[in-house]
């Protein structure tokens, strides 16, 4: 899979630009504030519809623009399709499929994948568990896209729960009739929350090896057995983690054991948005796990880049195991890198089947990914011969 011509209108600092590429590395080459990165930015954005930068739509739009266009042409299995999404702030976006209008928006997810590489990925080991429940979810919608309308039920269901809650809070206790909404909340929100739920626990086992043989690859001298992430959930879990019935009922009652807290704090505290991905080394011993810790508070810089840069190829593995050779971004994440680090990862993804790098300087790219090159400079972008 790669993508063969890119358009942008009205997209972050870009009027109007058109940009032909090739399958193989390109990189973006220009100083800071150019607008590199809106360029990769954008296919990104096209495979998940969320920016790896920003929370919402808004800044994706130029100055004085009220909507802006990302429009690429994909070509996968030697067939090429167009996508585009019409991104409308405060309203409904639109996305099309060779001029064809999609009933809805997210149907565009997954048609072209995308495994993005940034500095913020420090954020995955060092940061809240939001950043890694994000991580989590975003994989899944690319594994399967579907459950890109599960995930947006949740957000729905736990939104309304939570105003009950508040509300309930706000008079001092729940009388007769709140208590029987909120009963039919916690039953929606015990059903899509098992659901998303099985399928987190289910990848996380699928990514297990992955991540093992990546942080071997880019820690070199470490062993597959060092780098571990365990699921971590906001309640007990039953002893069969793949029934369905079972994660709904473990959820269930969860939510009643804690009924009296939710009251009392206005807030929902039991569910997949309060779980957590657990990242830990072995450290010490002939196996690196006599001793285990977690990355977050006892890695190194180093070592939690290492672990930032093994979850991202874990996932690109992952994805190409399921039968698609995913886009790789690789957003000016060599100027953070050492020069053992850094010829690792070039090493690593130089086979990939598109491979786009923005950076600074020439220099910060690698050998490995020399390629087609672009000058990024004053809202232009000119390919270099």
């Amino acid at each position: 899979m790669h993508v063969s011509h890119l358009v942008l209108h009205d997209f972050r600092s870009y009027a109007d630009v058109e940009v032909v590429l090739e399958p193989g590395p390109t990189a973006f080459v220009g100083s800071n504030g150019q607008g590199k990165t809106n360029l990769v930015e954008a296919i990104d954005y096209l495979s998940r519809l969320t920016s790896h930068r920003v929370a919402t739509d808004a800044p994706l739009v130029r100055a004085g623009a009220d909507q802006a266009i990302v429009r690429a042409a994909v070509v996968k299995d030697g067939r090429t399709a167009v996508l585009e999404v019409e991104i409308n702030p405060g309203r409904a976006n639109r996305a099309r499929v060779n001029k064809s209008p999609l009933p809805k928006t997210r149907d565009l997810v997954g048609l072209v994948r995308t495994v993005v590489f940034s500095p913020e990925d420090l954020a995955l080991v060092k940061g809240d568990p939001a950043e890694r429940r994000r991580f989590l979810d975003d994989l899944l919608v690319l594994r399967t896209p579907r459950l890109a309308g599960v995930r947006a039920d949740y957000e729905r269901i736990l939104r309304q729960r939570n105003t009950l809650l508040k509300t309930a809070r706000a008079h001092g206790r729940a009388a007769d009739s709140t208590l029987s909404t909120l009963e039919v909340w916690n039953s929606h929100l015990a059903r899509v929350g098992a659901e998303i739920l099985a399928e987190r626990l289910a990848l996380v086992e699928d990514l297990r090896p992955y991540l093992g043989n990546s942080y071997a690859t880019v820690a070199r001298g470490a062993s597959r057995d060092a780098a571990e992430a365990t699921y971590k959930s906001s309640f007990e879990l039953p002893e069969d983690l793949a029934d369905r019935g079972a994660l709904t009922q473990a959820l269930l009652d969860a939510l009643v054991e804690r009924r009296n807290d939710e009251l009392d704090r206005g807030l929902s505290l039991v569910g997949p948005h309060r779980d957590d991905l657990v990242l830990s080394l072995g450290l010490g011993g002939p196996d690196e796990t006599s001793t285990r810790l977690p990355v977050r508070g006892y890695a190194s810089h180093g070592e939690s880049w290492s672990f930032a840069l093994a979850l991202r190829l874990a996932s690109y593995d992952l994805l190409r195991a399921d039968g698609d050779d995913p886009i790789l971004v690789l957003d000016d994440v060599f100027a953070e890198l050492d020069s053992e680090r850094r010829s690792q990862l070039a090493e690593l993804v130089a086979g990939a089947e598109q491979v786009l790098v923005t950076a600074a300087v020439d220099d910060d790219v690698p050998e490995k990914l020399a390629g087609t090159r672009f000058k990024v400079s004053g809202g232009e972008v000119t390919r270099v011969e």
